[in-house]
């Protein structure tokens, strides 16, 4: 993708990668609004900081260590991390740049120059005042160890050229409670505050826990610990300290211009006392610095969340320079790794290094789940099923190692009829129902459970994980096979139909916006999903005897009715879908029958070729402007929703046509006019491929997403998760130039800083403005992965072998020709290198030989094609070369 993004350099500004590992420099960083980055760890501490040190911290819903922020809350609040320098005779200055009198700076002449550098995962802030002569860099990030806690390092430079005399305070307000508090009993919640301090530090340990849980005994200490050093010298403790909020601030003090540091005033606590009632304060006195030309201070602060039982020395710890540089290479060593597991060259550096931070996307998912950064301020944590599953679709090509029991475990949620968990719990397997008590056929949740089996079976060639027996979920204590859970799932979804004969919608599909069909609604584009699933179980039910496996499979007595039932109208679908669920209300026996994997098999795939028919014949689209496209969804009233012309107006959802193409529903002709149909509706070149048309305000009976501005969100922005869906179809049908064009808009638009204006990675969608929006937690991520992977470069299981297929456009190799991938596969490391000497176009080239470790490999013209077997024999670390032309 050499040509995608304007050499960042020259652009008026923006970030620009300065190494090969993904780091970045943002100059001119305060200039920029709702930046945030993410520090976490694997031990569960979530923080995000901005070029200001705003943001917030936490371990979870109920234990922020620094008071929530949304996304307004990052140019609104003022209660975030600090760093004073009081000066004698003048305004104090701030390290963070979180003082009123540099704010008024920031749009004058006299502005202080501000950088970011951001890395896997730590963030360095630089600020240089001229008119000051100081300097301050503050590194942050959260060591990877089983440690709830984000460290900092400020130093403080001379720059000037002559002395400069300062009294150095660290300022961090400790909210330490739940993040229901933040308005619902704040300041009775303070009153259970109980504050220490020691020697080197603040320590805030409430009495109770005061949120939904109910009244109980709180177990965590929030502490802040800190210690500075001259030119190199021992670390020393602070000489005072501020507990108390409102001692800190003062009497008409704000934040930004505090009186214990306006004023200079003494500090109100040394070790040894305690506090109890009020707002807790870490703030951290230091020893009077006078700094000569060129000479430094350095301060290291660590901000902590523990157990109250933990008596361990973290001040000794981590609170000086050598410990801080030993878990800050740890930091950058650990990450690296996790990121260096799936990595590309494409003869553009920039891509190579981008793609890195896309392949982070996933891991961060994991740890925050869909909630705790700034625009992800819904839900309270976790993940929900969706997540769970698709974002083991890049585990599968990241660190495929343990994925199997990961699978086995996510099948514990599906309930015997076909329904599932929706609360996924802290233990492997742990799973309760939905915290609303909602019991529904959740319309598309049945669908990704099969769509990444498929991948782990077609990655590993572990047919016989599909018949391990697993439990059900509030199943009395019943199992069956994970190839029983998934029939369930999908063929409860056949029979639950609306009066088009598609499935129902019920709330929403993977779209949350189209909630408001709840009875008459269906989403034509889910029923194109299952139509795909139903086919691809039938040829594993196949595979399984001829293989051996299976003669004959295990099902439900109750639900053998679900095979052989089909009914001549969706009532009557409907009836056995009734029935169904009748049985397991009432007097389910749970006895299993065989039946023959071949006459499995039939039932399926003519349960799929019912589904595609019907939607060949009855959503195939044509407006009188001539484009052709199919039909998304049905509204509450059981009304087509798409259709129009230009004249009166274009209704058509990008959702609509991504899985009736990639699910072999749409014929190779559709596929062209559905393409053609996108460019005209949904292309916007500003933005990209937009999720749907103006549907010309609130659509009352289809979904809220309606009431959404058009442009932003799931109302017509820029989606990312189902544009890069739309690629990943379009590559599988051998539609590659069309599909790249596509994957191409993307990175273009999240790249391109002035209009976008977000770090390296994939945003959840681009709104009408170009700006990204919802950075880092995003399905996406998994879904580019899953398709530069398997389509772009081609690297592909099949039931256990490995295929080699590039599908790479002529300028996605470098100037020498090359283009590389390094990924997992069975077990072992593979670096795959794409040599197109001649830089021909896909289609033009063919794959002319290849070398494994340096040995001849046979090749088909196509691909090149490992068995297990050749697999086996290969050593941890493999180079293979594939010459096309």
């Amino acid at each position: 993708m050499s040509d995608l993004k304007k050499d960042i350099s020259s652009q008026p500004f923006g970030w620009r990668f300065t190494g090969r590992d993904g780091e970045f420099l943002l100059p001119d960083a305060e200039r920029n609004s709702g930046l945030y980055f993410p520090l976490a760890n694997a031990a569960g501490f979530m923080s995000c900081v901005t070029p200001t040190l705003g943001g917030d911290s936490k371990t979870g819903q109920n234990s922020f260590y620094l008071q929530p922020v949304s996304i307004e809350d990052l140019h609104n609040n003022r209660s975030s991390r600090n760093f004073w320098c009081g000066l004698p005779g003048r305004e104090p200055w701030s390290a963070a740049g979180n003082s009123a009198s540099q704010l008024c700076l920031r749009f004058t002449p006299e502005a202080e120059e501000v950088s970011v550098t951001g890395g896997f995962l730590y963030h360095i802030v630089t600020r240089v005042s001229k008119t000051l002569g100081l300097s301050a860099e503050i590194v942050s990030f959260a060591p990877v160890n089983g440690d709830r806690a984000e460290l900092m390092r400020v130093t403080i430079q001379n720059t000037g050229g002559t002395p400069v005399s300062f009294t150095p305070t660290a300022a961090i307000p400790i909210y330490g409670r739940s993040a229901d508090n933040l308005r619902d009993h704040r300041h009775v919640t303070s009153l259970l505050n109980r504050a220490r301090v020691t020697d080197f530090g603040v320590e805030s340990t409430p009495a109770l826990s005061f949120d939904e849980r109910g009244h109980k005994v709180n177990t965590l200490s929030y502490c802040l610990y800190g210690a500075g050093s001259r030119s190199g010298g021992a670390a020393g403790a602070p000489v005072g300290f501020f507990p108390a909020a409102e001692d800190f601030l003062g009497e008409g003090g704000t934040y930004d211009r505090p009186a214990a540091v306006v004023e200079n005033l003494p500090c109100t606590a040394s070790a040894g006392d305690t506090l109890e009632g009020y707002e807790v304060m870490g703030g951290l006195r230091f020893a009077d610095v006078t700094l000569a030309p060129g000479q430094r201070a350095v301060y290291v602060l660590c901000m902590i969340v523990k157990e109250q039982s933990d008596t361990a020395d973290y001040a000794q710890k981590y609170c000086s320079g050598p410990a801080f540089e030993k878990f800050l290479d740890e930091n950058k060593r650990y990450w690296k790794a996790q990121t260096q597991a799936l990595t590309v060259q494409t003869g553009d550096p920039d891509y190579s290094a981008w793609f890195r931070w896309v392949t982070l996307q996933p891991v961060l998912r994991r740890i925050y789940g869909c909630s705790f950064l700034p625009h992800h301020d819904y839900g309270r944590g976790g993940r929900g099923w969706r997540d769970l599953w698709q974002d083991c679709l890049a585990l599968l090509l990241m660190d495929p190692g343990g994925v199997t029991e990961l699978l086995f475990n996510n099948f514990a949620g599906v309930r015997p009829d076909g329904r599932n968990a929706t609360i996924i719990g802290t233990r492997p397997g742990e799973f309760v129902a939905d915290r609303n008590n909602i019991r529904r056929v959740w319309m598309d949740h049945g669908a990704w459970p099969c769509m990444t089996t498929l991948l782990y079976v077609d990655q590993t060639g572990d047919l016989p994980f599909l018949l391990r027996e697993q439990s059900y979920f509030e199943g009395n204590g019943r199992t069956g096979t994970i190839f029983e859970h998934l029939l369930l799932q999908n063929l409860i979804q056949y029979f639950n139909v609306g009066d088009n004969g598609n499935i129902l919608t019920e709330n929403a599909d993977w779209n949350d916006g189209l909630d408001m069909a709840p009875e008459r609604g269906e989403s034509v584009a889910f029923t194109a999903f299952y139509a795909g699933n139903l086919e691809r179980l039938a040829q594993l039910a196949r595979l399984m005897k001829r293989e051996n496996l299976a003669e004959t499979l295990s099902l439900f007595e109750e639900a053998v009715p679900l095979l052989s039932s089909d009914g001549d109208s969706p009532a009557a679908k409907r009836l056995v879908r009734d029935a169904y669920f009748r049985r397991c209300r009432e007097g389910f026996s749970g006895r299993k029958t065989e039946t023959d994997a071949d006459a499995v098999a039939a039932a399926l795939q003519e349960k799929s070729e019912r589904l595609k028919d019907s939607l060949r014949r009855n959503e195939w689209l044509e407006n009188e402007d001539g484009f052709r496209w199919f039909n998304g969804y049905y509204d509450n009233d059981g009304v087509r929703f798409e259709g129009g012309n230009e004249n009166a107006g274009v209704k058509m959802t990008l959702t609509g046509q991504v899985f009736q193409i990639m699910c072999n529903v749409a014929t190779d002709e559709q596929t062209r006019d559905i393409v053609r149909s996108v460019e005209r509706y949904l292309h916007d070149p500003k933005i990209g491929y937009r999720l749907n048309t103006d549907a010309g305000g609130l659509q009352l009976k289809m979904g809220r997403a309606f009431g959404y501005a058009f442009g932003h969100k799931e109302n017509g922005a820029m989606f990312t998760h189902m544009t890069v869906m739309y690629a990943n179809a379009l590559y599988q049908r051998g539609f590659v130039r069309e599909g790249y064009r596509v994957l191409k808009s993307v990175y273009g638009s999240v790249t391109d800083y002035p209009v976008c204006r977000i770090y390296p990675g994939l945003p959840e969608y681009v709104n009408q403005r170009g700006r990204g929006m919802y950075s880092y937690l995003t399905g996406s991520a998994s879904w580019y992965l899953l398709t530069a992977v398997t389509e772009v470069f081609g690297v592909k299981g099949r039931l256990g072998a490995l295929s080699l297929e590039p599908k790479l456009a002529a300028e996605q190799f470098g100037a020498d020709g090359r283009a590389v991938i390094t990924a997992s596969f069975a077990g072992k490391r593979f670096t795959v290198t794409y040599e197109n000497k001649g830089r021909k176009e896909y289609g033009e080239y063919r794959a002319l030989s290849a070398l494994v470790n340096g040995a001849p490999a046979e090749t088909d013209g196509r691909r090149c094609l490992l068995r297990g077997d050749q697999l086996s024999g290969l050593p941890p670390e493999n180079e293979i070369l594939i010459i096309l032309g």
